[in-house]
């Protein structure tokens, strides 16, 4: 059954596509049905189930429940409102640091660790950036 696709319109092609397209998808639709039937008569047949023959994997599975983490920052106008320093700002803390004179360290609760300082940045790489660059325009 050859088909001359050369004599045939735009419009002719299209349902040619459409209709092979549809065969297709059910061509494939009995073939996996078809392998599925055997997969269970193999089962069957040998006593086995498929959990027998493909096991779970025990790799990484979902995490665990998050730890609360004890509150360290409590906000000065609304006590209910605390933050312990992971994550996003909330605003009530953002809105306090703008204040004049109140610091993180002043919203700190007693008794919770300190924040660390923050890592020192390196400046003699930028320097160097700057002295080769200078020395290119020159």
């Amino acid at each position: 059954m050859a088909i001359n696709l050369d004599t045939l319109s735009p419009a002719e092609l299209k349902a040619l596509i459409a209709n092979a397209q549809s065969q297709m998808q059910a061509a494939h639709t009995n073939h996996v049905n078809e392998v599925r039937e055997k997969i269970e008569r193999l089962l069957k047949s040998s006593g086995l189930t498929l959990a027998d023959v493909y096991p779970a994997r025990s790799g990484k599975g979902a995490k665990g429940p998050k730890s609360v983490v004890a509150p360290k920052y409590r906000n000065p106008a609304n006590a209910a409102q605390t933050w312990s320093g992971r994550g996003k700002r909330p605003l009530w803390f953002v809105q306090a640091l703008k204040k004049r004179g109140t610091t993180a360290e002043s919203l700190l609760i007693e008794g919770a660790p300190k924040a660390a300082p923050a890592k020192a940045v390196k400046k003699g790489v930028a320097r160097k950036v700057a002295k080769t660059a200078a020395k290119k325009a020159a």
